[in-house]
């Protein structure tokens, strides 16, 4: 049986750092184009509260998704100590494309994938280049069409990214605004002869009954802005009622398929969406087998980096396997779930032995 692990991680956190002071001065409005009867300051402290976010990171003008992508890819190429042409794919998961600073319109032709092999300036024509449009889910699905291909005997080696530039679709007069970043995390895909370690288990869903348009395309909330061009909008309280009651259930699924206990799991690397959303998935993942949650297991970057969709896993992985997050490391042979959940609606997991 071909076996995958992850050979190399790399992540790039764009430079421009924009705190919640910042959306001070910022116009707010309600969905009908409604003022708020609180002030700015009040609710950016309630924002807080909810999601932990205090700061995040915005790309610079000149660059876009796929720069984004590149960056990371080249971290991790160089990690994994592989040789580029060695690649036998590249998948990369975003949701806009490439979206310049001062346009409305996502650039996809050519694919973000084929523009990070061009960037890397691979010249290997049977390295297939492809994209997956899932969600914040995206990269984790990657990993797993990744291992698929490696199961299946056509691929030894994959990259798999995720990047987004999510500060480009945004509607400033819409709050939920601040939850949304930039970035890209990348990982390299390996064969591996070893059959108790890298990727033991997964788990996919999507959920598109009355779940499909959680996450969508809407206009501005300021009626006097053109409502033909689309932002990212989303039904918060309907997402977060969805997450807590699937995303649990989702990862006991992808656990059991493992054969492992709870009590094996070391670390749980879940989407940075929201803190209280991500703190109320894993205090219901451990109800699940009657457990308390143990101290530490869940490392968050959400605080300083925001949500930049499906970049966050990749780089909270990189993160932790680096030693860059206080009080967060891990060894050989530990076991960890990467989960995610996402527009679609798509929930996914992975359980991994480092």
């Amino acid at each position: 049986m071909n076996s995958s692990r992850i050979t190399g991680t790399g992540t790039f956190i764009p430079s421009l750092k924009k705190e919640n002071a910042d959306f001070l001065e910022d116009e707010f409005l309600n969905n009908d184009g409604s003022t708020f009867s609180s002030d700015n300051d009040l609710i950016i402290e309630k924002f807080k509260a909810i999601t932990g976010i205090t700061e995040r990171r915005y790309a610079k003008d000149e660059y876009t998704t796929s720069d984004l992508a590149f960056f990371a890819a080249q971290k991790a190429i160089e990690d994994a100590n592989l040789h580029k042409e060695e690649l036998d794919y590249i998948i990369v998961a975003h949701n806009f494309g490439d979206v310049k600073q001062g346009t409305i319109q996502g650039d996809m032709l050519p694919s973000i994938a084929t523009r990070v092999k061009y960037k890397l300036e691979i010249e290997n024509p049977n390295c297939v280049a492809y994209d997956i449009l899932f969600g914040c889910p995206g990269w984790i699905e990657g990993v797993i069409q990744a291992q698929a291909f490696i199961k299946a005997g056509i691929a030894k080696k994959c990259l798999v990214i995720g990047a987004e530039t999510l500060s480009r679709v945004i509607d400033k007069y819409d709050r939920d605004s601040m939850i949304y970043s930039d970035g890209a995390g990348a990982c390299i895909v390996e064969k591996t002869e070893e059959s108790d370690s890298g990727i033991l288990s997964h788990a996919t869903q999507t959920f598109a009954k009355d779940e499909a348009y959680f996450l969508h395309y809407g206009g501005s909330y300021k009626q006097e802005e053109d409502q033909n061009v689309r932002y990212i909008k989303m039904f918060g309280r309907k997402i977060y009622e969805f997450a807590i009651t699937n995303v649990p259930a989702a990862m006991k699924a992808a656990l059991e398929k493992s054969g492992l206990e709870i009590d094996d799991v070391k670390k749980i690397l879940i989407h940075q969406a929201n803190e209280k959303m991500d703190e109320a998935i894993i205090k219901r993942f451990y109800r699940l087998y009657k457990k308390p949650v143990p101290k530490g297991v869940m490392p968050m970057s959400i605080h300083k980096l925001g949500n930049s969709s499906v970049a966050t896993v990749p780089t909270l992985l990189d993160l932790v396997l680096k030693g860059k997050i206080e009080n967060q490391q891990l060894n050989k042979g530990d076991v960890i779930m990467l989960a995610s959940v996402g527009a679609g609606m798509n929930i996914n997991a992975i359980v991994y032995r480092v």
